[in-house]
């Protein structure tokens, strides 16, 4: 994206990330404030509205010649589209449109079309989707109740887009969107002329009962904003997952829900302090502190270069009461990078956890040139860190937009794979958290351009941990010219299956996953209880026009994965961040926390609760609790040996292991499928030698299991329905 920036905003931003500035001695509230206003009221795109402010100047000191004018008016009209002042925007549009035809100006008026069919299509949005809001809104395929009842601004933006197709029938990208409108109209295939029709399976095919039911407005956390992260924990020790929620609306603070127990979500972001941290397009959890509940860091100033260097932040955890800004206290104030990708794990095998975070860049290049190194904070053990990312080798230099960390080469301790724009980087540990990069000789530096969301999981279940990389690079246009068998652009994805002896073989076409998607949010679960690890993509762009389905894939017993984004009814259209599966209603199964919205501040969108509806299978639920090991025991193996009509079957899963844009819970939800028996249960601990066996597991049931002790507790837990 196109990020304009000046030299006196970026040295306010420098000094309020100092700690010997001025910001040092602020609350957060009253930090972050001054920053969102300051980001706000500057030129830093695409939230600041300086920009728009220089354009209407121009156009109001004038006189300007007529081609140099509509393209003024354009711009303008764009500016306050993503804004958010989109009746402003429209009016000024139709004016320039006028204008320009008057002026006989087609290239001008090409492109004033343009802007007001998006202009149209945002209203559209906004007056059915948002202040319409319902739970079917926006999930293809479109059931009777997400048709637009206000059907005036798709009509107008269909037209405009008929316009651009009658002169340009080429254009993949307006094509697309003129078939969603008139889904939106209810009026597909017959609103759309045969030449510029797409198949209907590029969107969604209907079915009967979906496994997936939006509750986010019953349970009470339909929250409306930008794009954020997401990490569901439990937070209070109540046995219940809550959730947190980040915002990257610079003013747009935290959000804590509660779990009540009872269907319902209690925001509690007021009392418990969060309210007072603003911004982050990503945050994460891990329990720094070994204290028994999970903590949470911060991340922002991604995607916005120079703008973006505002420090993170460590929130303390106080059993889900307050939430503690220990950043400064922590040594994690500096240096303050833009950045939305980072990870929790022992990299030193100390029992704490250490945290690597990634970090981005003053200019997006696709040579992968960076300037903002990222940092590996090594534990002390007393509530402080110390970066050593330089002489542990892992400074990255590079575009960093992930960060996983997993134990691929089986060598009891954790490596660290990191994706970027540019070649990605997979840094193997010696064991005392000095790292080499093998990537290219491992086959995982791609995909090439623009590598994103990633994460180590066993899809086939062998005991090694395999390897997903998002591709970010692609549109709608590649979207349609898949769906019409015509060659696309896009960036693919990477599924790299381990083999064994320290390389990977990407396998993602093999396996049906060879396909434009633009990935943002994203997580892996076990939707079924089969298992076999699924994933869920949330897919998306900042433009406007990006809408297109979330996809979900099933793992079909590690052979290939099938697309039922359309039973699963997970095909929401809005733009797709921060993933979180976990059991919220404690019926064995996993459902989905899905944090939405994009990040333009027009761009906004309710949050959605997936209640999965279940589809039989027998689980486990596992609560591991580190003694030598972290807290967490992130890092541990778990080996599940199973009874099963067909005979015995092996499970294979990392305790935390989650993605680098989705926090799932770290409580291990595994599904057992048709077992009749766990006849072993064995888990090996990051710092223990010998591995921690259990017989005859009870199925479908919650445990507590201590590292090192012989027994395992059987919790009693309740459930609800939402």
């Amino acid at each position: 994206m196109g990020i304009l920036f000046s030299a006196g905003l970026a040295l306010l931003l420098q000094q309020a990330a100092s700690s010997t500035s001025p910001a040092a001695q602020e609350t957060p509230a009253q930090e972050f404030l001054r920053i969102g206003r300051a980001l706000y009221d500057g030129d830093c795109a695409p939230v600041g509205a300086e920009p728009a402010r220089s354009i209407a100047r121009r156009l109001k000191e004038g006189p300007l010649e007529p081609g140099k004018k509509f393209g003024e008016m354009a711009d303008l009209g764009h500016e306050w589209l993503e804004l958010g002042k989109v009746d402003e925007a429209i009016a000024l549009l139709e004016e320039a449109l006028t204008l320009a035809r008057s002026e006989d100006k087609p290239k001008v008026e090409n492109r004033i079309q343009r802007e007001l069919g998006l202009a149209y299509l945002r209203l559209a949005e906004n007056q059915n989707c948002v202040e319409r809001h319902s739970a079917s809104c926006c999930i293809l395929p479109l059931g009777d109740g997400a048709l637009h009842t206000l059907r005036e601004p798709a009509l107008k933006a269909r037209e405009h887009y008929l316009w651009i197709l009658n002169r340009a029938p080429e254009d993949l990208g307006a094509r697309w969107v003129l078939n969603l409108l008139s889904m939106l109209l209810g009026e597909f295939p017959e609103g759309v002329p045969e030449a510029q029709r797409i198949p209907m399976r590029a969107y969604a095919t209907a079915v009967d009962k979906p496994l997936f039911r939006d509750v986010a407005t019953r349970a009470g956390v339909d929250a409306l904003g930008l794009a954020g992260g997401t990490a569901a924990e439990d937070y209070d020790g109540d046995g219940w997952i809550d959730v947190l929620c980040s915002n990257s609306d610079p003013l747009g603070p935290l959000t804590y829900y509660h779990n009540n127990g009872d269907g319902s979500f209690a925001d509690r972001s007021a009392e418990s302090t969060v309210k007072e941290q603003l911004g982050g397009l990503n945050l994460i959890a891990g329990d720094y502190d070994n204290d028994g509940d999970p903590d949470v860091l911060v991340l922002r100033g991604a995607w916005l270069l120079d703008h973006g260097r505002i420090r993170k932040s460590l929130l303390q955890n106080e059993r889900g009461a307050t939430f503690v800004d220990v950043t400064r206290a922590s040594g994690l104030a500096e240096p303050a990078s833009p950045t939305q990708a980072g990870v929790f794990a022992d990299f030193d095998s100390d029992g704490w956890l250490d945290l690597y975070v990634g970090c981005e860049s003053r200019v997006e290049t696709n040579n992968g040139q960076g300037d903002y190194p990222s940092q590996l904070y090594l534990a002390k053990g007393d509530g402080t860190f110390r970066d050593v990312a330089a002489v542990a080798g892992v400074r990255n230099d590079r575009y960093a937009k992930g960060a996983a960390a997993g134990d691929y080469d089986d060598d009891g301790d954790l490596d660290l794979f990191v994706s970027n724009i540019g070649k990605n980087r997979l840094y193997r540990n010696d064991g005392h958290a000095r790292f080499s990069d093998l990537a290219a000789t491992a086959g995982v530096e791609e995909p090439s351009g623009r590598s994103f969301a990633t994460w180590f999981f066993d899809y086939d279940n062998d005991g090694r941990l395999d390897l997903w990389v998002g591709a970010y690079a692609c549109s709608i246009a590649d979207l349609a010219a898949e769906a019409l068998w015509l060659p696309q652009q896009g960036a693919l994805p990477c599924l790299y299956h381990n083999q064994g002896d320290g390389t990977f073989q990407n396998v993602a076409e093999k396996l049906g996953l060879a396909r434009p998607m633009l990935p943002m949010g994203a997580n892996f679960c076990d939707l079924d209880n089969d298992g076999w690890l699924d994933f869920y993509l949330g897919t998306g762009d900042p433009l406007l026009q990006s809408l297109m389905p979330n996809v979900m894939f099933k793992n079909l017993g590690g052979k290939r994965f099938e697309d039922i984004t359309a039973p699963s009814g997970l095909g929401h259209l809005q733009k797709g961040h921060g993933v979180a599966f976990a059991d919220f209603d404690h019926d064995g199964d996993q459902d989905l926390f899905h944090h939405l919205g994009g990040f333009v501040p027009v761009d906004r969108f309710q949050n959605a609760l997936f209640e999965n509806t279940g589809t039989g299978g027998h689980w486990l639920s596992l609560e591991l609790a580190g003694t030598r090991s972290n807290r967490q025991a992130i890092g541990a193996r778990i080996h599940l040996t199973l009874d099963t009509p067909a005979g015995l079957r092996d499970l294979y899963r990392a305790a935390g292991m989650v993605s680098s844009f989705g926090g799932s819970t770290h409580r291990q939800e595994i599904g057992l499928g048709d077992a009749t028996r766990i006849a072993r249960l064995e888990i090996r601990w990051p710092r223990s030698s010998e591995p921690q066996v259990f017989e005859d597991v009870p199925l479908d049931t919650w445990l507590t299991i201590r590292e090192g002790e012989k027994a395992f507790e059987r919790l009693e837990r309740k459930s609800f329905r939402f």
